[in-house]
């Protein structure tokens, strides 16, 4: 794990180490009830189905926009509440444990709940006498789930779409701030899912408008903890099938109303982080500044984004898996540099990038590809560079300047901000989206030459971190210049530095 302020639990692995009579149990309860309590969620949800629409037919579009009154609430809402309750209750959940008072929604607009594990934490809707939520614009062209979400009245935004995203900001705001004209809205803001061993850094979408909220905290008691899906481990099958127990125990706990000081209003950010530290308090777990970026964990280092499991070192892994020598990777990455630097095109297949590597499978080609490139095509420049910065194989200066002159598209001798997101992205393993805060920092020391960079980099309180705590650069700078390594590796576990806590699958 990256070597940060704290060594917080890896939130985006979860595991689970089932004795052999739990698992010789969760056979035989799966093969008895899963299928019962999929086949009785599934007629719930059924039924659920023509209630959501009929709750809004009729309306005109004015009249969709507008919270839904009268008999229309009172009639549709408590079948649909009921209906809710009993497809958690066949799926095992057979009571909620509840502590702490809901606040109305005049006292808290917004709950927020944390942590985020899964599917199942739509529970809490139950809990909480279904209010809004947030959803993205796919989940309304999935059959039951579409009907819901406009049962719901829930605010829809597209994540690919700016405008989407413009507007979706501005109707929860609209829908906190109306002085209970709407029902209180309900988010996750961690927005994605962990093993709730730490909350990762709040998104800020909860604590725009500024209003109260009041924290939720969701939690699991029960053993094994087979509820919980995230980014690597069990699939959201397999916390379906395991959690096939007689009973699931979840427990719902209202924290006192957050209500901002007059700094959190004009900083959601600072609310946010605020909000989390509380809840992360009560909750007794770390709070971080982990988030999930596309399709990386990562850590945040000013407007970097540090991966937790960064590409190069499970490349290393993989190739030390392979029987591959330090001395090996190292000429594999030299003849790489040397491909780039002839002028060639850096964008290799998967067979191609196989043949360079020196691999027998295919199929490792193909993982290691995938790390970097969401298609069968990688930049090479990527592999090189990451996997020469966290492997020791290069001195500092030897690296920067290969990495800078691959990037100064202009080769005016200067960095623009996309220069220098290629530069970073390629240095770090991921891509590097935020970099103003970075580019801002070079551009205050002069020019954003070759030397600014360095300086910035060795010298800045933030940017020297990811030399220290992330580049395993060899040594001293060598003063190569040409881009000709320097030759030794770090030695150290034929080249694969496992003090970043990720040479495997799992970091803790």
């Amino acid at each position: 794990m990256w070597k940060g302020k704290s060594h917080a639990p890896h939130p985006f692995v979860h595991e689970v180490d089932l004795t052999a009579a739990r698992r010789i149990q969760g056979m035989v309860l799966g093969v008895v009830l899963f299928p019962v309590r999929i086949t009785l969620a599934t007629l719930f949800f059924l039924l659920m189905w023509p209630i959501a629409r009929l709750r809004l037919a009729g309306l005109s579009a004015a009249e969709r926009a507008e919270p839904v009154r009268g008999w229309r609430w009172w009639l549709f809402h408590h079948i649909m509440l009921f209906l809710s309750r009993a497809v958690f209750f066949s799926m095992g959940f057979l009571w909620i444990k509840v502590k702490g008072r809901q606040a109305g929604v005049k006292e808290a607009p917004v709950l927020v709940v944390a942590p985020h594990s899964g599917f199942l934490d739509m529970l809490v809707l139950c809990a909480t006498g279904l209010p809004m939520v947030v959803s993205r614009s796919e989940n309304c062209r999935l059959p039951v789930i579409g009907a819901l979400l406009e049962f719901n009245q829930s605010v829809i935004v597209s994540r690919k779409d700016p405008q989407s995203r413009k507007k979706c900001v501005s109707q929860i705001c609209e829908r906190v701030t109306s002085d209970a004209h709407w029902p209180q809205m309900l988010m996750f803001p961690e927005g994605t899912t962990t093993n709730g061993r730490a909350l990762i850094k709040f998104k800020p979408g909860a604590f725009l408008a500024g209003v109260p909220v009041q924290p939720v905290l969701l939690r699991y008691p029960g053993e094994p903890d087979t509820v919980r899906w995230t980014w690597k481990g069990l699939t959201w099958l397999a916390a379906l099938w395991h959690t096939s127990q007689i009973y699931t125990s979840v427990t719902v706990e209202f924290l006192p109303v957050y209500v901002p000081s007059q700094e959190e209003k004009q900083n959601p950010e600072l609310y946010a982080e605020n909000v989390q530290k509380v809840m992360a308090q009560a909750l007794n777990v770390p709070a971080t500044d982990y988030v999930m970026e596309g399709r990386f964990p990562v850590k945040k280092l000013g407007n970097l984004s540090l991966p937790l499991e960064p590409p190069a070192q499970e490349t290393l892994r993989l190739l030390h898996e392979h029987s591959l020598s330090s001395s090996h990777v190292e000429a594999v990455m030299n003849r790489m540099i040397d491909s780039c630097q002839s002028g060639e095109s850096t964008m290799v297949t998967v067979d191609h990038l196989t043949d360079l590597l020196g691999l027998k499978d295919r199929q490792t080609g193909v993982k290691i590809c995938s790390l970097y490139s969401k298609d069968d095509t990688v930049d090479l420049r990527q592999i090189c560079l990451s996997v020469s910065a966290v492997s020791g194989f290069r001195s500092l200066e030897s690296l920067i300047h290969t990495a800078f002159t691959w990037f100064d598209a202009d080769q005016d001798g200067v960095l623009s901000a996309d220069d220098l997101s290629g530069l970073m992205g390629a240095l770090l393993g991921v891509p590097q989206y935020f970099i103003t805060e970075m580019f801002t920092a070079l551009t205050s020391r002069g020019r954003p030459t070759e030397a600014s960079l360095r300086d910035l980099l060795t010298t800045h309180p933030v940017y020297r971190r990811v030399i220290s705590d992330y580049l395993r650069c060899s040594g001293p700078a060598d003063g190569n210049h040409n881009g000709i390594p320097n030759g030794k590796a770090n030695g150290n576990n034929n080249g694969i530095y496992t003090g970043y806590g990720a040479s495997g699958t799992k970091s803790d």
